[in-house]
């Protein structure tokens, strides 16, 4: 038995869990993750798991070919890893990597290249395009296939209770996102709150969901819009993090109540039916008590545009074009490893109210780049937070890390045009390519 599987005694314990990733500064690192959907070149489908050009060949080729280790549920392969790395299958068949925890931009940029690369080469033959794109760009969400996964099924029968568009959510979007250390609670705590209040900035900048469904949906993300109908309990901005007090105590206790999905024992999946965390722990279930690996499985199971693990996951953000997949790991860098820029980044959009965050998540769903919050264009919000991430790497560079300042290019010339990535396909399907979904796959291909 692992110190992981023995009974949670207190509630103490639970809060100490995040205490264990405390990380010195030397050993920060930078993990990234992406999403990508794949479709068949020839008819336009959704590539299901199952067939002899499914995604399950897909991961199996992956396995014996580049030496992935084989993550199976139920006889089937779910998922691979390898060297700290895991590439999992989501709901709708996106296929996603976890990258592993690296020391500089250009290892998490080179990880991911080599890893696309990878896909697109076991995946030719067999007809499957992959698309850096925010949302299916065709398909209703009803059309999509499901994957063998039990956690999904167990979802699928909770989420559409909470929220309208929360199948969408699971079948339909992709996105990009960067995991980051902090060192104690206080380094935690700055370090959450400032990312909470910029993220609906970096939504705006990386917004990429502008068709679905074979025509224009309305928003520049429609991914940012779907995920704001999805569960209240554990979904949005979080507001008390931006209290003074807040620390690891405060996210335990919101996590508590948050309604778990399953408890899992001996590979089976145990729908929890709206039981919250903390009557777990008073009551118990089905006559098993918690543990911390039950407490880690349901922190995976909370969405908040901001999450704490035992690292800080930011996940607000469309799939976007491989340049721009390398830049955000190098924008978030900026701001949460260099101590100046991450208190300027929180004097930038702290002082915003509760209402200023729901608006500006609304402004970059609809407009991207294009919208305004709190009085100023969202472009004006989105220059001056790059110009403070690119100071905080400057002072970096200076101190003898790795100058990655040249990461932020793909975004110097994203706000030179004052367009996010959906805002321009939107022009282009308006414009150059007519309506034609043929144009868009031929532009979003990996």
């Amino acid at each position: 038995m692992t110190a992981g599987s023995n009974p949670v005694e207190h509630l103490g314990q639970l809060v100490d869990y995040f205490r264990q990733g405390e990380t010195p500064r030397a050993q920060w690192r930078v993990g990234t993750e992406h999403e990508k959907i794949g479709i068949f070149r020839d008819s336009g489908a959704r590539v299901p798991y199952e067939g002899e050009r499914g995604i399950g060949v897909v991961l199996e080729r992956i396995a014996n070919r580049d030496g992935w280790e084989r993550i199976e549920e139920a006889g089937l392969t779910i998922g691979l890893g390898k060297d700290g790395a895991s590439i999992s299958l989501e709901p709708g068949g996106q296929l996603e990597l976890s990258g592993a925890p690296l020391a500089t931009c250009v290892e998490t940029c080179r990880e991911f290249s080599r890893h696309v690369e990878l896909v697109k080469r076991e995946s030719a033959d067999l007809g499957i395009d992959w698309l850096a794109l925010g949302i299916d760009p065709i398909h209703k969400t009803s059309e999509i296939p499901r994957m063998p996964k039990s956690r999904y099924r167990v979802m699928r029968d909770y989420l559409p209770q909470r929220g309208d568009r929360a199948l969408d959510m699971m079948h339909a979007t992709a996105t990009v996102q960067a995991n980051f250390d902090f060192s104690d609670e206080a380094d935690m705590a700055k370090k959450l709150r400032m990312a909470m209040a910029c993220t609906p900035i970096t939504s705006a900048m990386f917004a990429n969901a502008s068709i679905s469904r074979g025509k224009p949906n309305g928003f520049a993300s429609e991914r940012v819009q779907i995920w704001r109908s999805v569960d209240p309990d554990r979904c949005g901005i979080l507001p008390f993090v931006f209290a003074a007090d807040f620390g690891y105590e405060q996210y335990a206790e919101w996590a508590l109540d948050v309604p778990m999905f399953f408890a899992v024992r001996n590979a089976a999946y145990h729908p929890a039916d709206g039981m919250t965390f903390r009557q777990f722990f008073e009551k118990g279930f089905e006559g098993f008590r918690p543990t911390l690996d039950d407490w880690n499985l349901h922190l995976t199971t909370v969405f908040p545009e901001i999450r704490l693990k035992q690292f800080i996951e930011v996940r607000g953000t469309d799939c976007v074009a491989p340049d721009l997949i390398c830049a955000l790991p190098a924008l978030w860098k900026g701001l949460f490893y260099d101590d100046q820029a991450c208190a300027t980044a929180w004097e930038l959009a702290g002082a915003w109210k509760q209402e200023d965050f729901e608006a500006c998540l609304s402004s970059a769903a609809r407009r991207g780049l294009g919208g305004s919050v709190a009085g100023r264009p969202m472009l004006t919000w989105a220059r001056e937070l790059l110009e403070i991430a690119r100071e905080g790497l400057a002072r970096m560079a200076e101190e003898g890390f790795a100058d990655e300042r040249s990461f932020l290019e793909p975004i110097d010339a994203l706000l030179e045009q004052g367009k996010s990535p959906g805002e321009v396909i939107l022009e282009r399907w308006q414009g150059e390519w007519a309506g034609s979904i043929d144009r868009l796959i031929d532009f979003a291909r990996y």
